[in-house]
């Protein structure tokens, strides 16, 4: 009775998969401060005419960035940016219904018991808190600034991150409920191996939420170069902040560093886990998620490189965004196979 439920998270996983996708697309082509307001419910409604145009046109007209970045803007070209803002709203609200009515649905068949019950509902309220994080994340662009703040930026990012990771935890669990090992010298390498799998997806989190400063900052656009940052190793200009803990999430050189130092560590740590797992008697699925963590990494890292190298194209960054979540979801996957054996 459990696998509809599975189902239904699954499709809620693949609606925040496209979120963030869209939701970089919106910020790589400066969409996201195209709509100056916040309007859970009317604000679905989509221009209906010329004159509704043109009141949305005055209202970004008033804040900075137009200013600054998109004065002269036409109304065609507004209409360009605002889509993408509109569209990434409008999933949001998506994904909003689509988790509620079927929960509701299941609750109401009482097929959600209280442990999963608690579980579901503290993800709906992760929901509700992420639409008012992009909101906030918003504001930090509607004043002073010409962009949103990057701290802003990356809790609205990291935070869709944890909401799919819940997601798809749960619906996994259900699918596949951990066992206890019955043989104890056996138990302590898969225990040494879960350790590690999930210190491997902290990590890739953490690279993850790096890679929301170096978007907040667009800190790609500079050191285009690879393996070294414009001839050098350790690039100078490290630590000219003051206070020095600034220049993790403000200095472009800093910011960019970090990001590819821990592209460095995983590249070595997950091939040495990929090593250490096929040498032992996993089941065959096991063995395919860690094949995939793998082959999800090489790709993750090339395309990175590519994103780089070309300055931030639009269409790789969007499938290196993309490629951040299949990594993801690829060591997710990991976890959940080493703790159902």
């Amino acid at each position: 009775m459990q696998k509809p439920i599975a189902i239904w998270l699954f499709i809620c996983c693949a609606l925040v998969f496209a979120m963030v996708v869209v939701g970089g697309v919106t910020r790589l082509t400066g969409s996201g401060l195209s709509i100056v307001e916040w309007q859970p419910l009317i604000g679905a409604i989509p221009p209906l005419s010329e004159a509704d145009w043109e009141i949305l046109l005055e209202k970004y007209r008033q804040i900075p960035q137009y200013h600054e970045v998109n004065k002269g803007m036409t109304l065609e070209e507004f209409k360009g940016i605002f889509w993408w803002e509109y569209f990434h709203r409008l999933l949001g609200r998506a994904i909003g219904i689509v988790f509620f009515i079927p929960f509701l649905y299941f609750l109401i068949r009482k097929q959600i018991d209280r442990p999963l019950g608690l579980k579901l509902l503290g993800i709906f309220v992760l929901g509700g808190l992420q639409g008012l994080m992009g909101w906030y994340m918003v504001m930090s662009g509607l004043v002073n600034n010409i962009y949103v703040s990057q701290y802003r930026l990356t809790a609205h990012l990291g935070l869709a991150f944890i909401i799919y990771a819940a997601m798809f935890w749960v619906a996994t669990g259900l699918l596949s409920p951990a066992k206890k090992q019955q043989q104890s010298e056996t138990e302590s390498t898969y225990s040494h191996l879960r350790r590690y799998s999930f210190y491997l997806t902290l990590l890739i989190f953490i690279m993850i939420l790096s890679g929301g400063f170096v978007a907040g900052i667009h800190a790609g656009k500079a050191y285009n170069t690879f393996p070294l940052m414009d001839g050098h190793l350790i690039p100078p200009g490290l630590f000219v902040l003051e206070p020095w803990y600034r220049n993790f999430f403000e200095n472009i050189t800093t910011v960019q560093f970090d990001h590819r130092l821990i592209a460095w560590l995983l590249a070595f740590f997950v091939p040495f886990f990929w090593l250490r797992c096929i040498k032992y008697s996993l089941s065959p699925s096991a063995k395919m998620a860690c094949h995939l963590l793998l082959l999800a990494l090489i790709l993750q890292i090339s395309l990175g490189v590519a994103t780089l190298l070309s300055a931030v194209p639009l269409t790789l960054a969007a499938t290196h965004q993309a490629g951040a979540m299949v990594l993801f979801t690829a060591s997710l996957w990991v976890n959940r196979k080493l703790s159902s054996i």
